[in-house]
């Protein structure tokens, strides 16, 4: 792609997202114009690719294996993301000038300064042949921040007539407008916890919450949940996988019936979601757990009543949109990452970019 072509206005941008409950990779393929406090977006093709049972095996396998082997794998699944880029362009009989890809979290340890999202941009780039940006928090880590969320100034570009947005996928996360600027934060665990509890049914999730529905309050877990110190702290703060690999699945034991668990962690979701929700008035709700009918129920008979669950597009495609944006204010060399949301000395316009 040559300069020109990069200039364009509008920009195709290409969103790749995957999320930490691993379902596959979402695509969205997003026209984009506009400056940085007016943005213009029309999606025009979205759609999930699932993983195969090797690469969900790969991923779980990254968490733990070699140097060598993390290398290979970083290069595999940024050939294997820019492959299915390529074949869902084709599929759809449509163009894009920009792949912006997320790659999957492994690490993430902002407070020892680092994260890390697998996936070769320089693989993707030349198994899609397409200008491709990737790494995007990293920079915002290396001034200071968390790294996450980095969603929320999509939520103020692109849905600025919501009073807050909730997105509900692997993790919780909220943002929403103050007098000191946008902030947002990470919640608590949702789908991470659940799609796992789900798995020991048998079940790769639990749709519309019907197996939690159908399980008993455990009051004693749900105490010990609600009492970790990690729900005390102030914002910014940001949750990843490894915080619940150490602090809550020690909790969800085999000595309880999987229904069971799944009813009480999602009480506990619904609890938490409520403290942070009731009063933030009408709130968009977005990710997996949006499908969630009995979660969104408990939240309700808690207090969070001002629920706008908005097309079952904007639900499960939104993160994908949003780093669709990311990575158009990444090349007209605008912010990306608030310093307000994510802590860090100043705002930075993060992701490395990688030419086909």
């Amino acid at each position: 792609m040559t300069g020109e072509q990069l200039n364009k206005n509008p920009l195709r941008v290409l969103g790749a997202m995957s999320g930490t409950s691993a379902d596959g990779i979402d695509f969205a393929l997003v026209e984009l114009s506009g400056n940085e406090t007016a943005v213009q977006h029309r999606v025009l093709a979205a759609e999930t690719i699932g993983y195969s049972p090797q690469w969900l095996s790969w991923l779980k396998e990254a968490e733990q294996c070699s140097g060598v082997r993390l290398a290979e794998l970083h290069s595999l699944y940024g050939q294997h993301t820019g492959q299915a880029a390529h074949d869902f362009l084709m599929r759809h009989g449509l163009q894009a000038d920009v792949l912006a890809m997320h790659g999957h979290t492994i690490f993430h340890q902002p407070q020892r300064g680092f994260t890390f999202q697998l996936g070769s941009g320089a693989a993707a780039a030349a198994a899609s042949q397409l200008i491709t940006v990737c790494d995007f928090r990293s920079s915002d880590v290396a001034h200071g921040g968390q790294g996450a969320p980095l969603v929320p100034l999509g939520d103020r570009l692109l849905f600025p007539s919501a009073a807050a947005c909730l997105n509900l996928g692997g993790f919780a996360n909220i943002s929403y407008e103050t007098q000191a600027g946008r902030i947002a934060f990470d919640i608590c665990a949702v789908n991470y916890v659940l799609n796992r509890l789900a798995q020991r049914l048998g079940k790769n999730f639990d749709e519309g919450g019907k197996m939690a529905r159908s399980g008993t309050l455990l009051s004693t877990l749900l105490d010990q949940l609600e009492s970790l110190h990690w729900f005390t702290l102030p914002p910014p703060k940001s949750l990843g996988r490894e915080w619940v690999e150490a602090e809550i699945f020690p909790l969800l034991t085999d000595n309880y019936r999987a229904e069971d668990l799944l009813h009480t962690f999602t009480e506990h979701v619904s609890l938490q979601l409520s403290r942070i929700c009731r009063d933030k008035g009408e709130v968009l709700i977005t990710g997996g757990g949006a499908h969630n009918t009995y979660l969104l129920e408990r939240c309700a008979r808690n207090g969070f009543v001002q629920q706008l669950v908005p097309d079952t597009q904007t639900i499960d495609f939104k993160e994908a949109v949003v780093f669709a944006l990311l990575g158009w204010l990444r090349l007209n060399h605008l912010p990306n990452a608030l310093s307000s949301v994510t802590g860090a000395a100043k705002n930075s316009s993060g992701g490395a970019v990688y030419l086909p």
